[in-house]
């Protein structure tokens, strides 16, 4: 706890020539007013900003532009050194009774930046999996927007990605796609016997387009 990102510099000659900064999300020793742990999965955009689920119900952003003390060194050794690159989205939803520190009851597994547009909200859009919400989380502009999954019950991903099959077919050349990768998935709706399924995930740019 609190657990951290750490970017590695090889050099021109590793390990003689090797940098490691070592960034820990903001806790309670940190200055900062909003805090979360624990990084789940980890995405970068184009912007080379970092995108992370946190295990406390936040959708966590860091931009190292935005750091002002010394990145390495014995003073960045803590970790808690750069609070202001740090960003903290809480995930939508209800929180537990009486949580202060935590962001939503909802939990992410892992997550995806969407660099290519591939789901047609924007480039650079990132999105999680709402693994107790049965569906995709797409933060947009610092809004969310919940992808919902309505059939089988029990939508549980463990993993996105994306895909453009023909660049010139509009939204319906690309997608993003998310399993239903349950460790038990025959506690989805349909009961013993269900299998895994591959969802495939479009938006048209408005409800008519074909």
């Amino acid at each position: 706890m609190p657990g951290a990102l750490v970017r590695f510099i090889p050099g021109s000659h590793p390990p003689e020539t090797a940098l490691t900064e070592y960034y820990e999300v903001p806790w309670s020793n940190s200055k900062a007013s909003v805090q979360g742990y624990s990084p789940r999965g980890m995405d970068v955009d184009s912007n080379g900003v970092v995108w992370a689920p946190l295990s406390s119900g936040h959708y966590a952003s860091f931009d190292r532009r935005k750091c002002k003390a010394k990145l390495n060194g014995p003073d960045a050794a803590g970790g808690q050194h750069c609070a202001e690159g740090w960003t903290l989205y809480p995930f939508p939803g209800p929180n537990y009774k009486g949580a202060v520190e935590n962001g939503s009851a909802d939990s992410a597994y892992y997550n995806f930046v969407d660099r290519f547009d591939m789901l047609g909200v924007g480039k650079d859009i990132p999105l999680a999996t709402g693994n107790l919400s049965e569906g995709l989380l797409v933060l947009v502009d610092g809004k969310w927007m919940t992808l919902r999954v309505p059939y089988p019950m029990g939508f549980y991903a463990k993993g996105i990605d994306g895909r453009i099959d023909d660049a010139k077919a509009g939204w319906k050349g690309k997608g993003i796609y998310a399993p239903i990768a349950s460790r038990a998935p025959f506690h989805m709706e349909g009961g013993k016997g269900t299998t895994s399924k591959l969802i495939k995930f479009q938006m048209r740019p408005n409800p008519l387009a074909n």
